[in-house]
This record gives C-alpha cells, structure tokens and sequence, in this order.
C-alpha cells in the first residue's frame, strides 16, 4: 500500500509539473545544497498588493533556522532578483543570513537594488552576473514625515546601519558607500548610483562576476572547506 501510495503521489507530482510549468520535471536526487530565492519586493510589516510578486521575511525567518538544524543541508545558495522593500525587513533578512553558520553564495541576476543590497552581501561569497544592476541610494520612506529634526536622526541612524553592516561584510569603505548612495545626477530626480555587474566587483561590493556555474562551484569548495575543517577537529 505504501509503494502505491508513494507512486500515486510521484505521478500527481509530475502531472502538476506539467500543468504548472509545462514540462516533466528531471528525476530528484537528494542534494546537500539548498537553493533560497528572494525576488520581486521584500515585504515586510505593510502587507503588499496581491499583484505584487512578493518575498515575505516572516517566512524565510524559520526556513533558516530549519535549515541550521537540519544535518543533510550543508550550504545556501541565495539567488537575488529583487527591487528593494521594507528596510527593518531586509536589514533583519540580511543580520540573519550574515549570522548563519553554514556557507551562504549569493548571486544577483536581473538587481538587487536598495535595501537587497545588505543581503546580497550578507553571504560568506557574493556574485554577480554581467548584466545584473544594484542600486545604492538613501533611505526612504512613504507616508507621513514630520519635519522635526527627531525624523532626519532616525533616518540617519538608519542609514548609517546599512552603511556598518555592508561595509563590515564586503570589502568595500564605508566611506566609498556613503558616497556612492549620496551621489546626484546619476539617477532621475533623486540620489543614488546604479552599479552594473563589473562596476560593483571593481567597487569592492561584490567578490566576484559569474553564474550559476561560479556560484554553485564556489559553495561547494566552502562546503568541503567546512567539513574538512571539522574532520580535523
């Protein structure tokens, strides 16, 4: 009963695949690498449109801490291609990723502009792809803003904790970063500058360009730098 069970749940599995993505899925194979994905906005305390493509921190919060406690998951690849969003959120996402214990890659493709960039860096190795972007510029914030000079400390302090975590986890000044988030006449009515695949290496924000193939091979040397760093133990 239980093999026919199995099977039954194996054929639903692949008919879906075909509904949902039009195609068969390739046969699994058990891997100690899992793949975290955070695209489109990164919602955070305000529930988005139900338009919005959406990555909701609330949920890859406990993922992570699954996958710490989970033996047969060795490393993490997050793959980045997202537009910004909440910044508690994503500076939350990012302080949680930096503090995981288990090699983290991460790869940026298509963006990771505004408060992904954190998180983008937030890994143990970052890449980029050649035509990705990211976009470095000052907090925002919607809503109503009081003009007192209470509202421009709390930006400040906000905005000087994205500048100490990214400068503290990649290579890049924080100097460098201020500067380049603060510049004008690089972006239409506002502050900021957009950084192409090459641009962001060459500005110490991310280790290195390449793809999938880079990043995959690169977690796996961690993976195996790991466990033998361990076995030696």
């Amino acid at each position: 009963m239980t093999d026919q069970s199995s099977v039954a749940e194996q054929v639903a599995a692949t008919n879906n695949g075909i509904k949902e993505m039009g195609q068969v899925p390739p046969p699994f194979e058990k891997s100690n690498i899992h793949c975290v994905t955070i695209i489109g906005q990164i919602e955070g305390h305000v529930v988005m449109p139900s338009q919005n493509k959406t990555t909701k921190y609330e949920h890859l919060i406990p993922q992570f801490v699954s996958f710490s406690e989970d033996n047969d998951i060795k490393g993490i690849l997050l793959i980045l291609n997202t537009i910004g969003g909440d910044v508690e959120a994503g500076l939350a996402l990012a302080e949680l990723i930096s503090s995981f214990e288990k090699p983290v890659v991460t790869l940026v493709l298509g963006g990771a502009h505004s408060i992904s960039v954190p998180i983008a860096v937030s890994g143990n190795y970052s890449f980029i792809t050649p035509s990705a972007t990211m976009t470095l510029h000052p907090v925002r914030m919607n809503g109503t803003v009081l003009g007192v000079v209470q509202s421009f400390e709390y930006f400040d302090q906000m905005q000087e904790r994205i500048v100490e975590f990214v400068a503290s986890n990649s290579e890049i000044a924080a100097n460098r970063f201020r500067e380049l988030m603060l510049a004008v006449g690089k972006i239409a009515k506002d502050m900021g500058t957009i950084l192409q695949g090459q641009q962001a290496v060459n500005e110490k924000l991310i280790n290195e360009v390449g793809g999938l193939k880079q990043a995959m091979a690169k977690l796996k040397k961690l993976i195996a730098e790991r466990e033998n760093t361990y076995n030696a133990n």
